[in-house]
């Protein structure tokens, strides 16, 4: 028999998760790089802009020419052109000129601001030849992109690490890369055990569940960014668990087994494990609740959870720490970081008793209010029940060294 519930923190859970190495790196077309992470820093091919240009519908100018002007004081210049937005200008402003300009387009040689169309009026219907009366003083560069704003060639647009978001992906698109350096997404086994579990499209007996954890638990390794691979239901015996251990271990960088830290196979969990090659069990308890009885491996240097059987205790886990390593693995350097949490300020409808030692995830219901912060409302019950987590918006962590939270406090409420 082992020993359990060697319990450790939630840190120190974490620190050993962080000892996982990230994947290597692939080439992904841009298409496909929403929400990945660079593998290498992403060097400006060239200046970006490459020259000034108007970040408005209006006329470039000299700023000198205007300085001073305003509603009471207008200046007046000379529309000596109207510049078109896909050709460099042929023109040199001389002072007292203007030229038309529309967004985007480029500066001619002589001008250093652009003055926006709602703060001129044209004394004559000309578009060119014209005499503008400008109602704005600016300052050089001013409503201009000037040349290299973005990006400077030979210095990093994009750092490593970066989680692409749509507008990296436009800064990387606009200086020319069809394909990016990515870390690869983790291939993330997932495994149910139980003699009691039947496929989703059985019709349960008594004693009997439908597979729930396979389901939930891929949503979320894909949320995470992951490719859930399920490997269905595991008898609860060490051969069969040992079969499908090493199938998943050998084709995966990651392996999820539901159910495997229960009272009746835990220790199966465990011996599995440390019968293959290159294994080492890493932790057997976490400091958490719902997820306590959580189990970490190691295996030919690839992570194995054994998470709880009960939905609640194993979605909380995969939350908690989980999806953090699945970051981790994908090179997020701030994978683990409350940052990365989606949070919201709410006031907590009751009281709720905690016991220290541990630290607590309650499920919360959020109650929107107009023009105060949502009440929060405790989703109390069993692990077993997924009512409690269907029912709630996020989850409320407890501190180890905390006996509860009081009503009426201003809480951090994780929307999951």
């Amino acid at each position: 028999m082992h020993g359990f519930f060697t319990i450790i923190s939630r840190s120190e859970f974490e620190a050993l998760l962080r000892g996982f190495t990230p994947l290597p790196a692939e080439t992904v077309d841009l298409a496909r790089a929403a929400g990945r992470v660079l593998a290498q820093d992403l060097t400006a091919p060239h200046d970006w802009p490459l020259l000034a240009r108007s970040c408005m519908d209006g006329f470039a100018v000299n700023a000198r020419d205007v300085f001073g002007a305003g509603e009471s004081n207008p200046g007046y210049l000379e529309c000596v052109a109207a510049l078109s937005i896909d050709k460099l200008p042929d023109i040199v402003l001389s002072p007292g000129e203007c030229a038309r300009i529309a967004t985007g387009g480029v500066l001619p040689e002589g001008a250093d601001a652009v003055v926006m169309v709602e703060h001129t009026q044209a004394m004559q219907d000309e578009t060119v030849g014209g005499t503008i009366e400008i109602r704005k003083s600016l300052a050089p560069f001013d409503n201009v992109m000037q040349r290299g704003e973005d990006a400077i060639q030979g210095t990093t647009a994009l750092p490593e690490g970066t989680v692409l978001r749509p507008q990296e992906i436009g800064l990387a698109a606009a200086l020319g890369f069809e394909k990016l350096p990515l870390r690869r997404r983790p291939r993330v086994a997932i495994l149910s055990t139980g003699d009691e579990l039947i496929k989703v499209s059985e019709t349960p007996d008594p004693g009997q569940v439908r597979d729930v954890n396979t389901h939930t638990v891929a949503a979320l390794v894909e949320q995470a960014g992951g490719l859930p691979v399920p490997y269905g239901i595991v008898k609860d015996d060490l051969e069969s668990l040992g079969r499908a251990l090493t199938a998943a271990i050998a084709e995966n960088d990651a392996v999820l087994l539901s159910g495997g830290s229960s009272i009746g196979v835990r220790d199966l969990t465990v011996q599995a494990i440390e019968a293959m090659e290159d294994a080492r069990i890493l932790a057997h308890g976490v400091a958490i609740s719902p997820g306590k009885p959580t189990i970490l491996g190691r295996v030919d240097g690839k992570p194995v959870l054994g998470l709880p059987g009960q939905v609640t205790s194993a979605l909380v886990v995969v939350h908690v720490l989980v999806l953090p390593l699945l970051r981790h693995m994908q090179g997020d350097p701030a994978a683990f970081s409350p940052a990365r949490r989606c949070l919201r300020k709410a006031q907590l409808a009751r009281n709720v008793a905690s016991k220290p030692g541990r630290e607590d995830y309650v499920r919360i219901r959020l109650e929107e209010r107009e023009g105060r912060p949502p009440l929060a409302h405790p989703v109390l019950g069993k692990s077993g029940l997924l009512r409690t987590i269907v029912q709630a918006h996020g989850l409320a962590a407890i501190p180890a060294d905390s006996e509860g939270l009081y009503a009426d406090d201003l809480i951090d409420v994780w929307i999951i």
